[in-house]
């Protein structure tokens, strides 16, 4: 028994002595910790008034502002690091026992918090420019919790409070960091700490109240806003009033409403972008708060949302980062409220990348698909899109309105992919049906561009095509499909030999199965004519869209209003376009008399006549010439002067075929009116100088189309009829002898014109044309060189003059002829007046006859000597006209009584 109780007391003792021990180690390491937390401290307090002063010199230097700040917000970072890892005061309460250490370490304490907070004040009342810094610092606490946040939010709010009142009195400011600043004190209302939540929903209150001063149009009457209380500030939670800690769904709605109705444009964008960006933060619950209030800003203000552009792309960016199913979800209805707010930025945005479209695309294509209400903006947004031609260059970047860095426009590819994923949403079949039309002209247009590219690539998938064959489906148009697919249409699309045969083939087979789209298709199709497409290649698709469908749906001739969008479109600039306009109205001939306004019709194809392309040229001749096969006479005979007035400039063409046609088709004119020659005989004798010329034409059916002419000429100008023409091989100078004497007899007072005419044509790049034109006109004054006066005759050898230094050896032999007539003429100006008088007189009264004196032989004469005339009997006999037997001089001395006087 004793022994045991004397190991109890024993025990008793050791346990005494080792609770003493712990409490005396337990005391001492509180001692040191309490030491340790002191000097900390001292030693902030100490840091805080040395950074303090830093920053203050810096902000009284010359620094420049950019540099100031950043320089200032690194020694404020520093500071804030320091302070905010401090314990909390109560912990440092708990640290002493004595009162008036607790009173030194919570005044040491507090000082600190001061200081900071003095800091930032001075810093804002200089410039609230500064105020960018509570942003900055609202970040750095979510990046670090263990920050005293509650502390920070506490000067954060008594700052913002400040800069409230003193906003007041500033007649405009700038704060540009308040949509971030605002975007997290958004989220920190919603915090799990009642106290935490209570300073940033009073945060919250001034931010906005800075944000309603801020926007200029409230700037104004901010007297009258904001000086009274209550109703008229309109935020979300006045000062003072405490939220409670759990916020409903619908408190949460209703505070979303009020901040994003509060906050200017740029500062909603910059608080959606912070709140998207934390979408993808490593802290579930932060990412999941921030969805929300995203989607409930969005939802009620997403139209105050600027560079939508910006926020899609971060989306794509985002998503194509396999981020968890909650927060894919939650971009993807970011992407549809935008949508519904903005759909053409955000469509936009969407067809600005690569092509083909990634499985990311597809997906953010078939939410904005999702929006049936904005279903018509969005397809009203492709087609803008599809306005454009793939692969097109842009010359100036500064022009381009597209998000991109690309200078390659593959916007119109992207369009035509998204429409295949866009065009058989259920919700789309109504914008679908509206657009029907718009839908297949584009995409008809975006094939031809296609394919096009795709033949001078080779690759590349013709996503139009895909689209083309999604529309008809969706439409109801199946069989017509399929019927374009037995009939190999979207081949021919790809081969570069039929050319736009497919759109003639998509057009042929639409009118056979009677598509029920063709009146809402043919207005459109008008429409767009009278406006007039971008592009010259779409004015073809569309000429030729629409001839199909009028040729299936109308007898001719057609309406008015469409015989006048033909006749405008002869004046086109795309020759391809005047062609089959051309062409279009040549098959009207057969109703021709049954138009209205043939007259203008008839008109604006004269007009064609000297357009710079040879093929539209050529089809307006054409078109005119089989026009006036049908013609009644009395309208024809009303534009008889201005049609063959028409032809003459084409009778020196450049073209040998236009050249014959125009020489052809003139003579076809005078042999249709030859009732009315009398109103033709100044436009025959303007032409009589070409079609002279132009028997020596190098080409055969420019030769043929000459004489045809000239027989013609002489039969309405009542002369003999020029017989050698209807040899195959002539001789030219004796039929210009013939043709003359002809003049001289019935047209004499028109020589001098035709010297005028003929004049022009020695300045001719052909050289057969220089000949023939240095011998017309040798004739001519030989005819009439009474008749010239004495400046005429000097322009007429300076003329005659340069041809002696022609490079061809055959017009500087034949010049000379010339230049000796007209030397000759020149002479006779040196006798005296009455002997040029009478010699006038004498011409007059006699008739005198021209002998051939060039002995010239062209390519088409009857001899092949160069400069010499191999005659024979037969060959003489053959040349000699009835009234002129005596054309050949000397050897067939049969001359006239005028003639054997001047013997």
């Amino acid at each position: 028994m004793t022994s045991r109780s004397h190991r109890a007391s024993k025990s008793l003792r050791h346990s005494k002595e080792g609770v003493t021990g712990l409490q005396i180690l337990q005391s001492t390491v509180k001692w040191h910790h309490m030491e340790h937390v002191a000097t900390s401290l001292y030693d902030a307090y100490s840091d805080i008034l040395t950074h303090q002063a830093m920053i203050l010199a810096v902000n009284s230097s010359f620094v420049d502002p950019l540099l100031q700040f950043e320089s200032q917000l690194k020694i404020i970072e520093l500071s804030f690091k320091m302070v905010f890892a401090m314990p909390s005061i109560d912990k440092v309460k708990e640290m002493r026992d004595n009162e008036d250490d607790k009173d030194d370490l919570e005044n040491l304490y507090q000082n600190i918090l001061n200081i900071f907070e003095d800091t930032l004040l001075i810093l804002v009342s200089k410039d609230l420019y500064k105020l960018q810094i509570l942003k900055e610092m609202a970040v750095w606490m979510s990046e670090d919790s263990s920050y005293l946040q509650e502390r920070a939010m506490v000067i954060i709010s008594r700052v913002l409070s400040f800069a409230c009142g003193k906003v007041r009195r500033y007649e405009s400011f700038d704060i540009p960091c308040l949509g971030i600043l605002a975007a997290e004190l958004f989220l920190l209302c919603f915090h799990t700490d009642p106290s935490i939540i209570q300073q940033a929903s009073s945060g919250m209150y001034h931010l906005l109240c800075i944000a309603k001063y801020q926007d200029a149009d409230i700037a104004k009457n901010k007297t009258t806003k904001y000086d009274k209380s209550g109703s008229h500030c309109l935020l979300p939670f006045p000062c003072g009033i405490e939220l409670p800690p759990k916020i409903s769904q619908q408190e949460k709605t209703k505070i979303a409403q009020d901040v994003g109705q509060s906050l200017m444009p740029s500062m909603l964008t910059d608080l959606v972008w912070s709140l998207l960006m934390r979408l993808s933060a490593s802290d579930y619950t932060t990412a999941s708060e921030a969805a929300t209030l995203l989607k409930l800003t969005l939802e009620y203000h997403a139209h105050k949302v600027t560079m939508m552009s910006k926020i899609v792309d971060a989306i794509y960016k985002q998503l194509c980062g396999n981020p968890s199913h909650i927060m894919k979800q939650a971009m993807l209805q970011v992407i549809a409220l935008l949508t519904l707010a903005s759909p053409k930025k955000v469509i936009f945005q969407l067809m600005d990348y690569p092509v083909p479209a990634d499985n990311t695309l597809i997906l953010m294509w078939h939410t904005a698909g999702s929006v049936s209400s904005v279903a018509p903006h969005v397809l009203k947004t492709i087609l803008l899109i599809l306005k454009g031609k793939p692969g097109e260059m842009h010359d100036n970047l500064m022009e381009r309105r597209r998000f991109s860095i690309d200078v390659t426009n593959m916007m119109p590819v992207a369009a035509s992919q998204a429409l295949c994923t866009l065009l058989p949403v259920g919700s789309y079949k109504k914008a679908v049906a509206q657009f029907f039309p718009q839908l297949l002209m584009a995409l008809l247009c975006q094939l031809f561009y296609s394919s096009n590219q795709k033949l001078m690539t080779g690759d590349g998938p013709l996503y139009a095509q895909d689209a083309l064959r999604v529309l008809l489906n969706c439409s109801g148009l199946q069989q017509v499909d399929t019927a374009l697919e037995k009939q190999n249409c979207w081949t021919q699309f790809s081969q570069e030999l039929f050319d736009h045969s497919g759109v003639h083939l998509v057009a042929k087979t639409l009118s056979e199965y009677n598509f029920p789209q063709f009146p809402e298709t043919l207005h459109y199709l008008y429409k767009l004519s009278v406006e007039g497409p971008r592009r010259s290649e779409d004015s073809v698709i569309t000429v030729i869209f629409l001839t199909q469908l009028l040729n299936n749906f109308f007898k001719n001739p057609f309406p008015e209003e469409f015989l006048i969008l033909f006749r405008n479109w002869v004046k086109d600039s795309n020759p391809t376009v005047s062609e089959l306009s051309l062409q279009k109205i040549a098959h009207l001939a057969p109703v021709i008399n049954e138009i209205e306004n043939v007259c203008s019709l008839l008109t604006s194809i004269l007009d064609a006549f000297l357009s710079k392309d040879k093929t539209v040229t050529i089809q307006a001749l054409l078109t005119v010439r089989k026009l006036l096969d049908k013609l009644d006479k009395v309208t024809y005979s009303s534009l008889c002067t201005r049609i063959a007035s028409s032809y003459c400039p084409l009778m020196d063409h450049s073209n040998g075929e236009i050249r014959s046609m125009a020489i052809q088709h003139f003579g076809e004119l005078l042999r249709d009116m030859s009732q009315y020659t009398w109103m033709l005989n100044d436009v025959i004798l303007r032409v009589l100088v070409p079609l002279i010329l132009f028997l020596e034409d190098t080409e055969t059916k420019v030769v043929k189309a000459c004489k045809y002419t000239l027989e013609i000429c002489a039969s309405e100008l009542g002369w003999s009829k020029p017989y050698s023409l209807t040899e195959e091989n002539y001789n030219f100078e004796l039929l210009v002898i013939n043709i003359c004497n002809s003049l001289r007899l019935s047209h004499g007072r028109y020589i001098r014109d035709l010297i005028s005419d003929t004049l022009g044509f020695l300045k001719s790049s052909r050289a057969h044309l220089r000949r023939t034109s240095v011998i017309l006109i040798g004739y001519l004054a030989k005819l009439c060189g009474h008749l010239l006066h004495r400046d005429e005759i000097e322009v007429m050898l300076e003329a005659v003059d340069r041809m002696l230094r022609d490079e061809d050896p055959v017009i500087k032999e034949l010049a000379k002829i010339t230049h000796s007539i007209f030397k000759e003429i020149a002479d006779r100006f040196t006798t005296s007046n009455l002997k040029q008088s009478f010699r006038r007189l004498f011409n007059f009264i006699c008739v005198k006859k021209l002998k051939p004196l060039y002995n010239y032989n062209g390519p088409n004469n009857l001899t092949v000597s160069p400069m010499g005339i191999k005659e024979t009997k037969n060959d003489k006999e053959s040349l000699m006209d009835e009234n002129y037997k005596d054309i050949l001089g000397k050897k067939f001395p049969r001359a006239s009584k005028c003639t054997s006087e001047k013997e």
